[in-house]
């Protein structure tokens, strides 16, 4: 799959998405953070060979032909990534819907303004659409409806 370049327009609606979580956050900041997603999704995009749709792709994962790039692969590698990476405005949480559902459970990675809840945040979403990272208010993702996913390491 050829992995395209996010427009400067798609950065700036995260960045500005993350900005109003809390506009005591320095703007630079949520435009580095933008800026790092996108680029770490597209990393993950060529390591995992993404193939599109990701249902397919997940079916090529199960049956062992390639070894990564199940939904939460996509979740634990860029919570990995940015827990480790000094962004002070923010925290980063795991969040998941329909948990324990084979074909239906979905796991995201969720970004918050540091000491608000999970429930308040953005869904960070690389799978969704085949590696065309999709994001959006917690509230707003009407297609899940998400938990926060606390046992798996997060606070």
């Amino acid at each position: 799959m050829k992995v395209a370049s996010p427009s400067h327009t798609r950065i700036e609606a995260l960045s500005h998405l993350l900005y109003t979580l809390d506009t005591s956050i320095p703007k630079e900041e949520a435009l580095q953070l933008s800026k790092d997603i996108f680029q770490k999704t597209e990393a993950l995009t060529k390591e995992f060979e993404m193939t599109s749709p990701p249902q397919y792709h997940n079916f090529l994962v199960n049956i062992g032909l390639k070894e990564k790039g199940l939904c939460y692969h996509w979740s634990d590698a860029l919570y990995a990534y940015f827990t480790h990476k000094s962004y002070p405005s923010f925290e980063f949480h795991l969040m998941g819907a329909n948990i324990g559902e084979y074909w239906t459970e979905h796991n995201v990675m969720v970004v918050v303004a540091k000491g608000m809840p999970v429930e308040e945040g953005i869904v960070i979403d690389p799978w969704r659409d085949a590696s065309r990272l999709y994001f959006s208010k917690v509230k707003e993702d009407t297609k899940y409806v998400w938990k926060h996913r606390a046992s798996r390491g997060c606070k």
